[in-house]
């Protein structure tokens, strides 16, 4: 008998349940051990049915969101938060350093293209439309339901997708790892004379040598390895997308802003302080897709929405 598996995505851009067609061959594979009753992306069904496992892309952010992740938790015998967005609440988290009625009063009743400037949630005190109404807060899935596994990535790469599921339907458990984005990086970490923090566009790196030795904020060293370490090997900044790093997932007294910062300062000229500051003033970048977990809100000395308000909402 084949495992029954179904999907479903909560606020998201679809890119974790297009990385699951990006399985190519390994679909195929896939297909002749399970059976996909509801994916949003490969079958046309509306009701979730009872399935041994259960795949949830994305995070809370509407009322839609919570219901149907009851109904994901309810049908599934095992819940997979899929992506980053699912595991650690993704860059919808952004909006939690904002009231949810100045949200709304932006979004539909100052933007210019809006028409009606009716306001969504039916039945609650913001609006009686028929978009589902804004949770206050964004929330990873783990705070809303039981999850049994994690797999994050912006996508989850495809090759462990295919790993962990093909293990799941093996009975087996999927193959997990400590390693740093740093840790499948070919470039070399040396001390130099670098003196100024530089941006993304500010010329292209030299091959070979560490982005940061060259002093480009690249979060590698604090950002879990589950995609390849693609964006370092060509020349681009690792933004964190896979989430945070082992070390600073369990330890509650390190953070990013002072492991970057230690690290940087200590193979180039540039001051802790300017690079400590700089990620504060900077927060919605470096902590896109992280922001609105308890992971990293909980963490002593963690309060974006001071250092939003202090520099007037930089990205």
């Amino acid at each position: 008998m084949k495992t029954r598996i179904a999907t479903e995505w909560l606020s998201v851009c679809g890119g974790c349940h297009l990385a699951i067609v990006d399985l190519h061959e390994g679909l195929i594979e896939l297909a002749g051990r399970a059976d996909i009753q509801h994916c949003p992306m490969l079958v046309d069904t509306k009701d979730i049915p009872s399935v041994d496992i259960g795949i949830v892309s994305g995070g809370i952010r509407s009322d839609r969101d919570r219901e149907v992740a009851h109904k994901m938790r309810e049908a599934s015998d095992l819940l997979i938060a899929f992506g980053t967005c699912a595991v650690y609440g993704g860059i919808s988290g952004a909006a939690n350093v904002h009231v949810r009625e100045d949200i709304l009063r932006t979004v539909y009743r100052e933007e210019r293209t809006m028409v009606s400037g009716e306001l969504p949630g039916a039945g609650d005190s913001f609006g009686a439309g028929e978009l589902p109404g804004l949770e206050n807060k964004v929330l990873p899935l783990g705070s809303v339901v039981k999850v049994d596994a994690s797999m994050p990535g912006c996508p989850p790469h495809p090759d462990y997708i295919s790993e962990s599921l093909m293990a799941l339907l093996q009975m087996g458990h999927p193959r997990a790892n400590r390693r740093t984005v740093c840790s499948m990086c070919d470039r070399s970490m040396v001390k130099t004379d670098v003196a100024r923090l530089k941006r993304w566009a500010d010329g292209i790196p030299e091959s070979g040598t560490c982005l940061l030795s060259q002093g480009y904020l690249c979060f590698g060293p604090v950002t879990l390895e589950r995609c390849q370490s693609p964006c370092p090997n060509k020349g681009v900044i690792c933004t964190g997308c896979t989430g945070p790093s082992f070390n600073i997932l369990v330890e509650p007294n390190r953070e990013i802003r002072t492991e970057v910062a230690s690290l940087m300062s200590s193979i180039t000229r540039i001051r802790y302080e300017e690079i400590f500051r700089h990620i504060e003033e900077h927060s919605k970048t470096y902590y896109a897709y992280v922001m609105s977990s308890p992971v990293i809100y909980s963490k002593p000395g963690f309060n974006i929405k001071e250092w939003v308000d202090r520099t007037g909402g930089s990205a």
